[in-house]
């Protein structure tokens, strides 16, 4: 659209929106009075998702409701220091990990990319909701930009890491998602190196993602030790098997140094007994991989139970004998309905 606009003013309305997170156009004072009002008359508007309401963990993990321009809700989480998911990845996000935390300020953000999810993981949370829609690429960065505000945290000086593993699956949103790192990128500031993607399988999309040149880091949610498990928990699993999804995950072009994460949610009685972590090392064997661990963080609407701590470093153990990587994924936010999974909107916290 021709605006009878400098060139430069579209620089300015990009800063505006992604680097200073202004929530009107009568906020942008380096434009001229004039061009602002007449924006206004042809109906462009600016702004962040509306937090509709917040919650508070006693670890400092917090959850927002975010509030969509049509009243539809998403939750994003904020957790100060991290759940160390980034843990042996091979980035300078993982190596952070292990720095002293007295050096440094960091934090995750988990983000949603669409309103519920259709991928019916049968531990998760979100998969109740069902889908409704996609979200717009504006709607994903909003929701960071909207976090970023409320912290008062400003990339890239101080270190944010960015998670898509909020409620959907990203790759069913795939031109939005990748529209939204675009943006992370060159308007909020924060690097693709800092950011994770999680996919429950799309076999598909996992080879579109290995052509794209500027990505986030590849997490693939595999959650079981052979098919029949898998399609019992994630029935996603009798469409793009076992076979295909790790041939899929062998053909992807991995950067120096990052490893492919497989992530594996630890069911009690289900999937997490010694004979299954023997089963997972075989699957994962000879790739530049590592696994995280995730024990199921639980609720009364599903029927599955979190194991023991001493069944979870069991199941870690026999992993690191048989020299795949693995490490356990700290919980974060359970009391408040913030940890992995637990996203649907709760309007409540425990006591």
């Amino acid at each position: 659209m021709d605006s009878g606009q400098p060139a430069y003013r579209g620089q300015q309305l990009f800063d505006a929106v992604y680097r200073q997170r202004i929530e009107t156009l009568e906020q942008i004072s380096n434009l001229p009075l004039e061009y602002r009002a007449l924006l206004g008359e042809q109906g462009w508007r600016v702004g962040l998702p509306a937090i509709s309401r917040k919650f508070v963990s006693g670890d400092g993990t917090v959850r927002y409701l975010m509030q969509l321009a049509d009243a539809e809700t998403v939750e994003t989480v904020w957790m100060p220091e991290g759940d160390d998911g980034e843990n042996g990845d091979g980035s300078e996000a993982g190596d952070e990990v292990e720095a002293p935390a007295a050096t440094f300020r960091r934090a995750t953000i988990c983000v949603s990319s669409q309103v519920g999810c259709a991928v019916n993981c049968r531990f998760c949370f979100t998969a109740l909701l069902g889908v409704k829609r996609n979200l717009t690429a504006g709607e994903i960065v909003g929701q960071i930009a909207g976090v970023l505000r409320d912290q008062g945290v400003q990339p890239p000086t101080q270190r944010v890491n960015i998670v898509f593993m909020g409620m959907g699956e990203p790759f069913l949103n795939y031109e939005n998602f990748m529209k939204s790192v675009q943006l992370l990128v060159e308007g909020v500031g924060i690097p693709e190196g800092r950011m994770t993607v999680s996919t429950a399988g799309i076999v598909p999309r996992i080879h579109d993602f290995g052509r794209e040149v500027v990505r986030p880091k590849l997490a693939i949610s595999l959650n079981a030790s052979n098919d029949g498990l898998r399609s019992e928990v994630m029935p996603l699993n009798r469409k793009w098997n076992l076979q295909e999804l790790l041939a899929a995950a062998k053909d992807f072009p991995l950067r120096p140094r990052e490893r492919l994460t497989f992530e594996y949610v630890l069911l009690e009685g289900v999937n997490d007994a010694p004979e299954n972590a023997r089963e997972l090392a075989e699957l994962v064997r000879g790739m530049r991989a590592k696994i995280n661990l995730i024990a199921l963080n639980s609720g009364a609407e599903l029927s599955y139970r979190t194991p023991t701590q001493e069944r979870v470093s069991e199941f870690q153990r026999i992993l690191m004998a048989a020299g795949i990587p693995a490490f356990v994924r700290r919980p974060r936010g359970r009391d408040i309905f913030a940890a992995c999974g637990q996203l649907k909107r709760t309007g409540e916290v425990r006591s």
